[in-house]
């Protein structure tokens, strides 16, 4: 693969340092500050000398036929997934729930991560998987009260954290991102979180739901690790199952990759690793949904043995088009539109997993006796309080 210029690596950490003060402008005035005053600085200038030592900095596929995508440059192991530290209280919009955890960055969310739990009759433990530049409190805060209320033992890691030198992107400056490392990597991490899970519960199986990347890296983690064995329900809100095209940034980035001309480099240094792996047409992306070159006829695209519930809103600007969450085709996938019968809920990507009709569909995936109908009420796009 092409690598950048000298000029476009220039521009690359001009264009960090500048994102570098952008992110410290934006960022909530409570938030915890670094422990050492200059280490974005420093982190900064070693990306730089990094870069100009001439050392790969770009994508490509290993053993590709198998399932290893990884960048090529630094690809340290990821630490276990962190203990939480004490519950956040219950939060009704993200944006509380945000505030709070750059705060408190190894909050659980209210109900979850109770490691003496058991699981009623009929019921698997519920581990919920958050998004990019997410973590489990602010994805959380109001799914897994909900969901503790109705009797499940629930877990929501924090995954897939790592800094600006291991490719994390800028948003690793704030205390409460995580989602930031390939999704191969995180894949790693969360697999011997779901095995304690199982071990804890003393459970054969365990129900996911996965928010944006939480949704892909389950699948990716069902198949790497023949977790689909280990699955009952998985349930996805604004997934980027078939990747993004990020309403045609992503797309044409992705387009100008394949023909030789490697710009998603210097954006992975903003956005991060886990960011390029979901964009429409990455490896990941192929190697998750089986496409050429990474076909296996031992893994599938969809296992017959995971019920699949599948939940994209109109309103979403992450994933985009929507309907590319989708998966089609198949007698044990359910895809929903979640203004279908509530055009009243404007949900968009960061707020899915605040929305009452989104919790709903999950409790009636879980326990469709109990809870027979679907909740229909307004839940506003991206301004969720």
């Amino acid at each position: 693969m092409t690598s950048i210029t000298r000029r476009g690596r220039i521009v690359a950490i001009v264009a960090a340092i500048a994102m570098c003060g952008t992110a410290a402008q934006l960022a909530p005035a409570h938030a915890a500050p670094p422990a050492d005053p200059t280490s974005d600085a420093a982190a900064v200038q070693q990306l730089t000398d990094y870069i100009n030592a001439g050392s790969p900095v770009g994508r490509r596929a290993v053993n590709a036929g198998t399932h290893q995508v990884d960048w090529t440059g630094p690809t340290r192991k990821l630490p276990p997934v962190p203990s939480t530290t004490g519950e956040g209280p219950r939060q009704g919009g993200f944006w509380p729930a945000f505030a709070y955890s750059q705060v408190h960055p190894l909050a659980a969310p209210p109900g979850a991560n109770d490691w003496n739990c058991k699981p009623k009759p009929g019921h698997n433990p519920v581990v919920l998987l958050h998004g990019t530049w997410e973590n489990a409190y602010d994805n959380w805060a109001a799914f897994a009260p909900a969901l503790k209320k109705a009797g499940y033992c629930v877990f929501a890691p924090n995954y897939g954290r790592t800094d600006l030198l291991d490719v994390g992107g800028l948003g690793t400056v704030l205390p409460g991102t995580n989602g930031v490392a390939e999704v191969s990597r995180s894949a790693e991490q969360i697999d011997p979180y779901i095995t304690k899970v199982l071990a804890k519960t003393g459970a054969e199986k365990v129900d996911l739901i996965g928010h944006s990347q939480g949704g892909l890296l389950a699948r990716y983690w069902m198949k790497r690790f023949n977790g689909h064995r280990k699955v009952d329900n998985l349930i996805t809100y604004g997934a980027t199952n078939n990747g993004t095209t990020l309403l045609g940034i992503g797309w044409l980035g992705r387009a100008i990759n394949n023909v030789g001309l490697d710009v998603l480099a210097p954006v992975t240094l903003l956005v991060g690793s886990a960011g390029i792996d979901q964009t429409v047409d990455s490896p990941t992306v192929k190697y998750v949904n089986n496409e050429a070159p990474y076909r296996d006829s031992r893994h599938h695209r969809v296992y017959p043995d995971v019920r699949y519930t599948i939940v994209g809103s109109r309103y979403d600007e992450v994933t985009t088009p929507y309907d590319l969450t989708f998966l089609r085709g198949y007698s044990n996938v359910q895809n929903i539109t979640l203004q279908d019968g509530c055009e009243a809920d404007t949900s968009d990507h960061i707020s899915l997993s605040y929305s009452p009709r989104a919790l709903s569909i999950a409790l009636h995936t879980l326990d469709p006796q109990r809870y027979p109908k679907l909740v229909c009420s307004t839940n506003p796009w991206f301004f969720s309080f």
